[in-house]
């Protein structure tokens, strides 16, 4: 029974640890029809490294990974017993389905199906990201790499080169990556 249970806390921390994480990467877009500029795209990538370097090692590992989870598993671990019971999981999960209603209050994202999408595939889109910015393949990606990857990014969006991404640059950008993934399948 314990290690059932112990299995299904385990499963639980890491769809939260999943979900969260992608409400974490979420928080850093621009506001709906907003613009962006490069320095900006830099501030937001330095920034968001910071965040994701839970050891401030100066780079994005698995370390980097276990210290974010566990953090996660200890707030959801609210009677510090080193297991998730169904109580304290169901808390955990109300919490997130709560703040991630409010962000969508506050974005005024129509239906919210994207996110639950994401959060069932385990963030593909967020790890593949990830592992181009990892460009010399060592399993770990410097802060220089996360800013180089954002940076790229964002010149592919800035269409007119005017050093400014507007909100139909990105919508263009969306639909060209959109037939693009379609054509990839098949």
């Amino acid at each position: 029974m314990n290690e059932t249970l112990i299995f299904v806390a385990t499963v639980a921390a890491s769809s939260a640890t999943l979900a969260l994480s992608g409400a974490s990467m979420a928080q850093d877009l621009p506001q709906r029809g907003a613009e962006m500029t490069r320095a900006d795209a830099e501030a937001r990538a330095a920034a968001h490294f910071a965040r994701m370097d839970a050891n401030d090692d100066g780079v994005l590992d698995e370390a980097d990974r276990e210290a974010r989870a566990r953090a996660r598993f200890d707030r959801m671990d609210t009677d510090n017993d080193g297991m998730l019971s169904f109580a304290e999981t169901q808390a955990a999960r109300d919490t997130m389905q709560e703040r991630r209603a409010e962000r969508r209050a506050q974005a005024g994202e129509r239906d919210g199906h994207r996110g639950q999408r994401m959060a069932r595939r385990g963030g593909g889109m967020r790890g593949m990201m990830m592992n181009r910015a990892d460009t010399d393949n060592d399993g770990t990606i410097t802060e220089a790499e996360f800013t180089s990857a954002a940076l790229d990014r964002f010149e592919r969006a800035d269409a007119n080169n005017d050093g400014t991404v507007t909100s139909e640059e990105r919508r263009q950008q969306m639909r060209e990556r959109r037939a693009e993934r379609r054509q990839n399948r098949g």
